[in-house]
């Protein structure tokens, strides 16, 4: 039971910042509103390009991990690219976005990483 949790968090994690990497590319100025710092109508797009880039590699290198190197390499990549929504949470509140943002979505979803790495730790 453990493992299929272990196994599908991963999963769902993965796939999820894969759709927020895609969101990012097709529709930004809208999914820097969702991020907590929406982006100026005069500023550089370039910059949500590079979060949509970044966050779909993201979710493509933790399935092909998960898929071809197991749930160790898994747990190690989860509680590394944990440091991503931490960072989040500090850009959040350094920019003006609200602490609701900031803490209920970047910063729970580095914890709710943090578990899956210790459960993935876990089962391998």
């Amino acid at each position: 039971m453990l493992t299929y949790l272990a196994y599908g968090l991963a999963i769902a994690l993965n796939l999820m910042v894969l759709y927020i990497g895609a969101r990012f590319l097709l529709v930004p100025r809208p999914s820097a509103a969702g991020y907590g710092v929406p982006a100026k109508e005069d500023g550089d797009p370039a910059y949500l390009t590079i979060k949509g880039v970044r966050d779909g590699t993201y979710g493509v290198l933790g399935l092909a991990l998960l898929a071809f190197a197991g749930p160790t390499a898994e747990a190690w990549f989860m509680l590394v690219v944990a440091l991503a929504p931490l960072g989040d949470t500090v850009i959040v509140l350094r920019h003006g976005g609200t602490k609701a943002v900031a803490l209920g979505i970047h910063f729970a979803t580095a914890v709710v990483m943090l578990i899956n790495a210790a459960l993935l730790f876990a089962v391998s």
